[in-house]
């Protein structure tokens, strides 16, 4: 099922280092896509601090971001308030998630990394 959400684009796969184990773990969430941010940027925000996933992006940023027929390494950078409440907001208008519990952890923009293109 999660495979087909996103193949679909409706929902993002963050691919990402633990945080313990160091193993390589996969979870997939909501997302909105960054506007007017860097080019291919996706926002992403936990539910509680203590979320695995984003637990696991504060101790190493560096991901894989799979969303429809688009994967690309990315870069996890935390999310200053007003881009938190911005992603929260339109993570509740995009999917209809109830307020009380969405945006209680840390917010991420996944960045695309930079390419050693000439």
């Amino acid at each position: 099922m999660e495979d087909e959400l996103v193949a679909s684009g409706r929902f993002v796969r963050i691919e990402a280092r633990g945080a313990r184990t160091g193993l390589a773990r996969a979870v997939t969430v909501g997302f909105v896509e960054e506007d007017d941010g860097p080019s291919g940027a996706v926002l992403v925000a936990a539910g509680s601090g203590d979320t695995g996933w984003a637990t696991n992006l504060l101790a190493d940023p560096s991901c894989r971001v799979t969303v429809g027929d688009r994967s690309f390494d990315a870069v996890a950078e935390p999310l200053d308030p007003a881009d938190h409440a911005r992603a929260v907001r339109g993570l509740i208008l995009r999917y209809g998630t109830p307020a009380e519990g969405l945006g209680h952890g840390p917010s991420f923009r996944l960045r695309p990394a930079a390419t050693d293109t000439p």
